[in-house]
């Protein structure tokens, strides 16, 4: 099969080139995909540049998840045909119009939806679940933070909470996105600003912060961090603070986030009684028999679609990264590789 991928040395996304290539048939237990979208997530950024430790430091194809059609299968594969669509998380290499891949890591994408929408679902959906329910032992009607509550991983917390008759407090980077967070059942919209601990605050009044999402960092993880009840958990699922615009990191602003990033006292954790909890979500790919009964509970759940914000052809996928970079998009960023399948 003849592809396009792009691939990119580490260290600046003006390394990031388009190159032709062929695969060859897939493997016993492979499955070859004709890819038809592929979803942006803040790795991808981080990988680029050469920040994220679990990334390739020689050149690579970028990307985490995508969704596509069949085009043939390895002897041993059971659960997919040509023809069937697919969407499916991989351990980089994503950015291509071809991929052969384990059929453990490929889902049916389901009737309703369209490749775009399937390419939106796994990373930020699982990302969410796994932060909320595994690390944060989430309950029905606690009392929860989300930040970024309008982008990808964002939305699709919310809807989770939801589920769960949660109260939801949730954050947004300027007014333009608090609509869409209200629209999908955010009970109080924040605009993070200087006044961020007051409004926290006023919009819990006298219920305890059980839970916190966090993708953000600094004074936004500082602030909650010591608002949380007793038992409370925080859940660290990133640090979008340290993005920037460009084809390379902002350096000072990195040193700066750094050197001025909170410092928890592990002796401390006893008396103050919360908990503080980190992943991502190369570690599940690692661990990818924990997928099907994740995909299960989220399937009884009737979650909404995620919502697709923005969308780029794939010769413009440089344009899809700065405009994912500058924190302006709200749900998922989504490259079209073909025509929606």
């Amino acid at each position: 099969m003849e592809i396009q991928r792009y691939v990119v040395r580490p260290g600046s996304l003006e390394h990031l080139t388009l190159r032709d290539d062929a695969l060859l048939p897939p493997q016993k237990d492979e499955v070859q995909v004709a890819v038809r979208a592929i979803g942006l997530n803040f790795a991808d950024i981080f990988s680029i540049w050469g920040l994220y430790k679990a990334a390739p430091k020689e050149p690579f194809t970028p990307g985490l998840e995508f969704a596509g059609v069949v085009i043939a299968v390895g002897p041993e594969v059971t659960r997919f045909r040509a023809g069937d669509r697919v969407m499916g998380i991989t351990r980089f290499g994503a950015y291509t119009t071809g991929i052969n891949i384990s059929e453990k890591y490929l889902a049916p994408i389901p009737p309703e939806w369209n490749c775009s929408t399937a390419a939106a679902y796994l990373v930020q959906t699982i990302t969410a679940y796994y932060g909320l329910f595994h690390l944060g032992a989430l309950q029905p009607e606690q009392n929860i933070l989300l930040h970024s509550v309008a982008g990808g991983v964002g939305l699709q917390a919310l809807k989770i909470a939801k589920a769960q008759r949660c109260f939801v407090v949730g954050t947004v980077g300027s007014a333009q996105k608090v609509d869409i967070a209200r629209a999908h059942g955010c009970d109080c919209v924040l605009v993070r600003g200087p006044k961020f601990e007051q409004e926290l605050r006023h919009a819990l009044g006298h219920r305890p912060l059980h839970l916190v999402f966090d993708t953000i960092g600094g004074r936004y993880f500082r602030i909650p961090w010591k608002m949380l009840a007793p038992m409370g958990r925080m859940i660290v699922a990133g640090s979008s603070r340290y993005a920037s615009v460009g084809n390379r990191p902002n350096l000072f602003r990195l040193l700066w986030h750094y050197l001025t990033r909170p410092k928890i006292d592990p002796q401390a954790l006893p008396e103050q009684n919360r908990g503080l909890l980190g992943f991502n979500l190369i570690y599940l790919y690692e661990r990818i028999e924990m997928l099907p009964p994740i995909l299960a509970h989220l399937e009884q759940m009737q979650l909404t679609p995620p919502h697709v914000g923005h969308s780029f052809p794939f010769e413009q996928m440089r344009d899809a990264i700065l405009l994912f970079q500058s924190g302006k998009t709200v749900g998922k960023v989504v490259v079209q590789v073909a025509a929606p399948c």
